[in-house]
């Protein structure tokens, strides 16, 4: 089943600007990444050792992992030695990048502007992609799926208020949260009622009443109905986000209070279970652990998912979750880094076409390596998976095999310019 997400909005301009029929992917499990090749990759590289001269259009890109406590341009909030030595080079060459992280929570603006700073080089948002980035693809429409700009969305994760700001600025209208929901019906959660104070203070009225008949016919008024629900990042409150994640997908047509009569009925697909027009469910980062302050790994935004799974499979008696996750190592997210540096490298360079080879640097096996490794691109171009020591990774044999184990950032992208053909040995910013 190809993924709605993917095929009609998120790729809309990768198809016009590939030209070519867009490529059906599925991202709907952490570890549904495409394997193999694909089939329109390069293998001929550039032989010349003649240093490149600044007009010259480079078709290949760099793609950096970044998260909050990184390996790779950054180790807590601090720039690694030659991070912005590896940057520079690149702006100053037009040599397209971009980083890409599994976090989120903020704005791509507020994200970018600390970057910027920390790391001393000049960044727009065109050069970052974090976990629900490609969520503002869902705002406008095509011709195969109607756009959300307008349609109501519960947005879940993050703290306070903060996520509903970020997607306000992507260009959704109508948005809701959890909290929005229990302070207008406390009696949805009961158990939450030593919060509601807390909630109350950032929580906003529902735009229409939540529905009292757990029959939709029953209604005689309109009420609450949500059109798609965005976890934008890592959940604080699990049991309350849960609740109403449960009642929403059991729902009739996204009716908050209503029972689907589909619900459990063997002769439908998946006894019935979301067939009855529910929201869409995505979920932006399949990491289970992320590192902190403490000394152990804790739970993350896939943790979440891993628990309301199991909440679901007991409520329905083992019927699938449908659902849609991006972030690394997904296919989804791959190919929207990808269109990003392509259109990078048309402004860059005013000139058509897309990337031959891009190389993914990253510290971390399980999400950089791996997603690298099984991208499939449907622009054709190369993935070089490039492993460096300064983070996660610091020995041994990795779970996912890269092309290359190098020490840090500077290294990583001198191996991949020396593998186009330019001269590492006069390299300058």
């Amino acid at each position: 089943m190809a993924s709605p997400l993917i095929d009609s909005l998120l790729f809309t301009s990768l198809r016009a600007l590939s030209r070519r029929p867009c490529l059906k992917t599925l991202c709907r499990t952490p570890i549904a990444v495409r394997t193999g090749r694909s089939p329109f990759t390069r293998r001929t590289f550039q032989t010349t050792t003649s240093s490149p001269p600044k007009t010259r259009a480079p078709n290949f890109a760099f793609a950096f992992e970044l998260n909050s406590i990184d390996g790779v341009l950054l180790r807590q909030s601090s720039p690694l030695p030659r991070a912005q030595r590896a940057l520079s080079y690149l702006q100053k060459h037009n040599i397209p990048y971009i980083l890409l992280t599994n976090g989120g929570g903020k704005h791509e603006s507020e994200r970018v502007a600390e970057l910027s700073d920390k790391l001393g080089v000049n960044l727009s948002t065109d050069m970052f992609v974090q976990s629900h980035t490609p969520f503002k693809s869902l705002v406008e429409g095509d011709g195969e799926m109607e756009g959300l700009r307008d349609k109501c969305v519960l947005v879940m994760g993050g703290e306070g208020d903060r996520c509903r700001g970020v997607a306000e600025r992507y260009g959704f209208r109508n948005i809701v949260t959890p909290a929005d929901i229990l302070t207008a019906a406390p009696s949805i959660w009961p158990f939450a009622a030593d919060l509601l104070s807390h909630y109350a203070s950032f929580a906003r009225p529902l735009p229409l009443p939540i529905c009292t008949n757990s029959s939709l016919s029953e209604s005689s008024s309109p009420t609450l109905k949500i059109d798609a629900i965005f976890v934008y990042t890592d959940p604080r409150d699990w049991a309350l986000d849960s609740s109403i994640l449960l009642d929403t997908l059991l729902s009739s047509q996204g009716y908050i209070g209503t029972l689907s009569p589909r619900n459990n009925d063997p002769s439908l697909p998946n006894r019935g279970y979301q067939q009855d027009s529910q929201p869409k469910l995505y979920f932006s980062n399949p990491d289970l652990w992320w590192a902190a302050g403490y000394h152990l790994p804790r739970l993350g935004q896939g943790g979440f998912r891993e628990s309301f799974e199991g909440v679901w499979k007991a409520a329905t008696g083992g019927a699938k979750l449908e659902m849609e996750i991006l972030g690394k190592p997904t296919q989804g997210t791959f190919e929207f880094a990808e269109e990003r540096m392509v259109r990078q490298r048309r402004k860059n360079a005013d000139r058509k076409g897309g990337l031959g080879r891009v190389y993914m640097i990253g510290d971390n096996p399980e999400s950089d390596i791996r997603g690298a490794n099984e991208y499939k691109s449907p622009f054709g171009s190369e993935w070089y998976s490039v492993l460096v020591r300064s983070g996660v990774f610091n020995g041994g044999d990795p779970a996912h095999t890269p092309r290359i184990v190098v020490d840090d950032v500077w290294d990583a992208v001198t191996w991949g310019l020396k593998r186009e053909g330019w001269d590492v040995d006069t390299l300058s910013t």
